[in-house]
């Protein structure tokens, strides 16, 4: 008897975010006994988690038997969806005898925001002027906000101009790294999206962002020259916050943001990064920090057209390595030999 599994949609396992409007689903097929095929399959897509056998109180797309030994890109064809839809899927096959498998796993794809209409934030930057000609500290922004009631779900979709890292109540938001990755910047703008839910809390609640040159801004090429993207570092950011009775609370990157800068005065992808940890700001990303003598943000004006859903895997830190010896220089400089 075969088996179908392992099952993803647009490469991802179970991914969110997606502003793919057809998503396309893909299997593989396990087996009991040797020349086993797949000669049909059918797929099953709710609007819910699916119930027993498959079935859903609110099925959106069945394929019905498709005679097929097609297992990749079977794209979805059901009604449209919606922005931060969430669809469960599932898939049974059959064997060159015609014997159907069992239901596979419950799977589940979930939709982004689909076009530049669905972002309701506000392009922001630091309300100070700069020397773009030289490398700047690293701009610290925060906002406070409330959370009350019943929450079910909270998602925030996220990109900058430069890089940006998030935080939520004083945790690191995800786990990649430079985000929101390299692209051709005039052309298109990756956003990346994140399950937050676990996160919020019942009240006051603040998100941090930490912006940095990158390769938008950075020195960059051969001939180091800098801004060869931009000039302005700055953050969209949109928080949905979806209860319960059905509300749904939109936090968004507006002008009730405020910003700093703090211990990176300088960071480049090939220059290296220069830190002063007596200009560490302990909780300037939590609930409660007393932010009145930061700075406002003002609003950059940017094509949002150009923005679109996370295309592959994120990059994400794979090695920690500790210096190998600590050395003392003659004018009492420290020096870090990581023996590489």
């Amino acid at each position: 008897m075969l088996i179908a599994d392992n099952l993803v949609c647009e490469y991802f396992t179970n991914p969110i975010g997606l502003d793919v409007r057809r998503p396309r689903l893909s299997w593989q097929v396990g087996a009991s006994h040797r020349g086993a095929r797949q000669t049909a399959f059918r797929i099953l897509a709710s609007s819910g988690p699916a119930g027993a056998e498959g079935r859903s109180l609110d099925v959106l797309w069945d394929t019905g038997k498709v005679t097929s030994d097609t297992m990749l890109h079977v794209p979805y064809d059901g009604p449209a969806l919606q922005p931060g839809q969430r669809c469960s899927w599932r898939v049974r096959v059959w064997d060159e005898n015609d014997v159907a498998s069992a239901w596979s796993d419950v799977a589940f794809w979930e939709m982004g925001l689909l076009d530049s209409s669905n972002w309701q934030a506000d392009w922001i930057t630091p309300d100070w002027d700069e020397d773009i000609n030289e490398a700047q500290p690293a701009p610290l922004l925060r906002r406070s906000f409330s959370s009350n009631g019943d929450l079910v779900a909270a998602r925030i979709y996220a990109t900058s101009l430069g890089l940006y890292e998030l935080w939520l109540n004083g945790q690191r938001v995800g786990d990649a790294v430079l985000t929101p990755g390299w692209t051709s910047y005039h052309h298109r703008l990756q956003y990346q999206t994140y399950d937050v839910t676990g996160l919020i809390r019942a009240g006051e609640n603040a998100l941090g962002a930490l912006l940095g040159d990158g390769w938008y801004r950075g020195y960059l090429g051969s001939s180091r020259n800098r801004n060869i993207y931009g000039e302005r570092l700055a953050l969209l950011l949109q928080l949905h916050l979806t209860y319960a009775d059905g509300r749904v609370e939109i936090v968004n990157s507006d002008p009730a943001w405020r910003a700093t800068t703090g211990p990176i005065l300088m960071s480049d992808i090939y220059n290296g990064e220069t830190y002063d940890a007596r200009l560490e700001m302990q909780g300037w990303n939590d609930a409660g920090f007393d932010d009145s003598d930061w700075c406002g943000v003002r609003q950059l004006d940017h094509d949002k057209r150009i923005v679109i859903a996370q295309e592959g895997p994120l990059v994400r830190r794979q090695e920690e390595i500790e210096p190998a010896c600590v050395l003392h220089s003659p004018n009492g400089e420290i020096i870090l030999d990581f023996g590489q």
